[in-house]
């Protein structure tokens, strides 16, 4: 089950409490203090993996608590320091603060942790406040406690590529035909209502993760259709592929549909409107496509459409060779790399 928000609870361990205890042997009546520190409390810590895609596990088990420190004991022993309790959360999760709703971090990288809760420090035994003036002291202080807060979780899909379109366009079927992930297809609206990821494989065996995002409609931008869960999986994705239903299976216009689309995007966010884009005209099986493709190139005059046939298999090499020459515009050298 895809679950892409979550509420959590986290309570870091308390601090062990010092003790108070004084060393006495046959040979030395009155060693003096020798009470041991308590130990500190555990951490609380979220850390990004990429073996993760949902936050599913968060749904069901929303509370963690970390381990308490271990308390001071005589011969000046220290206690253990409590276990840290490591939250694993998917590559893309935001951590927010339940009550202020601050933005605590953004894990976009593997292995990349941030310790939302610090564990209590763990209190002083009495052979800490030995001094020539108070050779047997029975002070001693007690842990302090570990931090608890509430936590909102909400996870961005990371992908190289994005697939936008209407619901039934065939972005389900395109991603079944171009990778190797079986993604859900029926005729029905709304088929897909989570994100699916694939994997990409082109020919210099460099690869890309493609996301299948559900279908935006008119009004996306003001959550109609849930909108906004669907358009906040399109932030981080390098490249934008729209798909466009030539065919007019649902009886729209093709030329309309693209505008509608367009203009979700910027209305949710004008950063979408300056990422790269590759326009698709799938379902040109059909018998009106042809038309609908010539109307549609007359309508947007310079722009560059793909015609392909997700249900046949046909063009789609045509769309992950396009991707391919994109993404390798639009990616960051790697570290060392030459420019």
């Amino acid at each position: 089950m895809f679950v892409d928000k979550a509420k959590i609870i986290v309570a870091a361990g308390d601090g062990g409490r010092g003790c108070c205890s004084f060393f006495r042997a046959k040979h030395n009546p009155k060693g003096g203090p020798d009470g041991g520190d308590g130990g500190d409390g555990g951490n609380v810590i979220i850390r990004a993996d990429r073996n993760l895609a949902t936050l599913c596990d968060y749904i069901y088990q929303p509370q963690y608590r970390a381990g308490r420190g271990a308390h001071g004991s005589s011969n000046q022993k220290h206690g253990a320091d409590g276990e840290d309790v490591i939250l694993r959360v998917p590559l893309g999760t935001i951590v927010y603060d339940g009550d202020s709703d601050i933005m605590l971090a953004d894990l976009t990288e593997e292995g990349q942790e941030i310790v939302v809760c610090k564990g209590g420090v763990g209190g002083l035994g009495n052979a800490r406040f030995k001094s020539s003036t108070n050779q047997a002291p029975r002070r001693v202080t007690p842990g302090t406690e570990g931090e608890t807060r509430t936590l909102n979780l909400e996870l961005k899909v990371m992908a190289d590529v994005a697939l936008v379109g209407y619901p039934n366009a065939g972005k389900s079927t395109f991603i079944s035909a171009a990778t190797k992930v079986h993604s859900r297809i029926a005729s029905y609206p709304f088929t897909t209502l989570a994100p699916i990821l694939g994997i990409l494989d082109f020919k210099d065996y460099s690869k890309a993760v493609i996301a299948d995002i559900p279908g935006l409609i008119e009004g996306a931008h003001r959550n109609v259709g849930l909108g906004h869960a669907f358009l906040k999986h399109v932030e981080r994705c390098l490249i934008l592929l729209i798909i466009i239903d030539m065919g007019a299976m649902d009886q729209r216009d093709p030329r309309n549909d693209y505008a509608v689309l367009l203009n979700e995007l910027a209305s949710y966010s004008e950063e979408l409107t300056e990422r790269k884009k590759i326009v698709v005209a799938n379902k040109m099986d059909l018998p009106d496509a042809k038309a609908n493709l010539a109307k549609f190139r007359r309508k947007y005059k310079g722009l560059e459409v793909i015609p392909i046939s997700a249900k046949d298999g046909i063009g789609i090499e045509d769309v992950t060779d396009k991707i391919h020459d994109v993404l390798n515009s639009t990616r960051l050298p790697d570290e060392g790399e030459e420019i």
